[in-house]
């Protein structure tokens, strides 16, 4: 059940215990006034169409409470606290006046995450955008002429008599720039090797056998592990600070043997006791093992180090090793997000845990482009990976200028080209600062605001 609230709030009709006024320009005062509450409560009271139970938190303060941690960088209980103890905070997610007691309790900030997807939060920030962009239009359209000051010659389309009862077709002219770019956002998994990754593993199974294992299944003993011996060998390979390569295949067989013990183990237990004591947590974590061991024992069997879906983390085992080719990190692990900006406004085109093709949404980033403001972007600045024949081709049929030295022999006088390119590079430098943002932060989507002057949404949905 949800109960929508009546109008939104100003920051005059919020009411403190003690004497004195919120300053309005605050940061989060101003931040409140950039997102378009009202709308956005419209799309978030679908997500309840029963009329009965328990109503529901409101949208401004589940959706406020993801910001305000995201953007601090609190965990769920800390965040509930600062709230708690911050009027401002207390006015950001929609409370009517300073409350000393917790709005929710921390437990809550997990069903809020459920509850705004990535879809929801992609609408969320498109309606954050659209409505951020009227009213700097608002702002510089001039005034209303007075109907004194018409001309009287103009009578309009109904009398024919009228000079203006005709309109010039004017063609269609490509306007603003499409800046687009590819990241990745880090998960917060340590390093993974194959043989931190088996022994982490292994050591997962043993709390599962302890776990199975009990005096009614009508074993004479327990079965063995071998996890002191397992242990030692780890431990002796990991003090050593440069491995040589067969020390580490041989360190990865003995933990592969330990784990194919273990996992024997579990099952003979599984099939002795019927459905097993393990928790829905230590059952998640046993079916990414056997994946695990199963890819690990491929790549150790054929000498390769690349499989599909290669797991590099059990408690996450969605995320997967995105290759970037950086001279930081060749390789980072996270999801790959593909944004589009325009005028300081970014909107994601493309979110996966799986590696993808970027150049490959430039179509339809630039349709999007037209769908939101009527027309063809004059130019799309995007780095050398975009620039494939087939967006070339999409381009030049569009009238549309791809950023980049163009195909075939560089001409004799390129001054021009350079010219072009350095002013392009400086303006996709604002990519940089929404990934400032995203490159810490849980896949979503997110608002950065044109010139620093607006207050940005440094969340892990924006």
């Amino acid at each position: 059940m949800y109960r929508r609230p009546t109008g939104q709030m100003v920051i005059e009709d919020f009411l403190l215990p003690f004497e004195g006024k919120l300053d309005a320009n605050n940061r989060w005062v101003k931040l409140a006034k950039i997102i378009p509450w009202e709308q956005i409560e419209n799309e978030y009271a679908d997500l309840f169409p029963s009329n009965t139970g328990t109503v529901a938190k409101p949208l401004r303060m589940a959706l406020g409470a993801l910001i305000i941690k995201e953007r601090c960088g609190f965990t769920d209980r800390e965040t509930v606290e600062q709230i708690t103890e911050n009027p401002y905070l207390q006015y950001f997610i929609g409370l009517e006046k300073y409350q000393i007691e917790p709005p929710f309790d921390p437990s809550l900030m997990v069903h809020f995450r459920k509850r705004l997807d990535q879809k929801i939060i992609k609408k969320i920030n498109e309606l954050i955008c659209q409505s951020e962009k009227h009213k700097e239009q608002k702002d510089k359209d001039p005034k209303d002429k007075d109907p004194k000051d018409k001309d009287p010659k103009d009578k309009g389309p109904g009398n024919p008599s009228g000079s203006g009862n005709f309109e010039v077709w004017k063609p269609e002219v490509n306007k603003g720039k499409l800046l687009l770019d590819a990241t990745c956002a880090p998960a917060d998994i340590r390093y993974p090797t194959d043989l931190s990754l088996l022994n982490e593993a292994r050591e997962k199974t043993e709390k599962m056998i302890d776990t199975l294992y009990n005096q009614e299944l009508g074993l004479a003993r327990k079965p063995r592990t071998y996890r002191k011996r397992a242990r030692k060998d780890y431990l002796k390979f990991a003090r050593q600070r440069k491995p040589h390569v067969k020390a580490i295949r041989k360190a990865i067989g003995k933990q592969l043997g330990y784990l194919r013990r273990n996992l024997g183990t579990i099952d003979f237990l599984l099939k002795r006791d019927g459905h097993g004591n393990l928790s829905a947590r230590q059952s998640r974590e046993l079916e990414t093992i056997h994946i695990l061991y199963a890819q690990q024992r491929e790549m150790y069997q054929t000498r390769t180090h690349r499989i599909d879906d290669r797991i590099v983390s059990i408690s996450q085992p969605h995320v997967r090793p995105i290759v970037r080719g950086k001279a930081r990190a060749e390789t980072e692990f996270g999801a790959k997000v593909a944004i589009s900006m325009v005028d300081g406004y970014a909107f994601i085109d493309h979110l996966s845990w799986d590696s993808f093709n970027e150049s490959l949404g430039l179509k339809q980033a630039v349709e999007d482009y037209k769908k939101r403001y009527g027309h063809y972007p004059e130019a799309v600045l995007a780095d050398q990976l975009y620039r494939t024949r087939e967006n070339l081709s999409f381009c030049r049929k569009h009238g549309i200028r791809l950023s980049g030295p163009p195909l075939g022999r560089p001409p004799l006088d390129s001054r021009r080209e350079k010219q072009f390119a350095h002013q392009d590079m400086r303006e996709r430098n604002a990519v940089a600062l929404a990934y400032a943002s995203a490159d810490t932060a849980w896949p979503g989507s997110w608002h950065a605001s044109k010139r620093q002057q607006r207050a940005s949404l440094r969340c892990s949905s924006w």
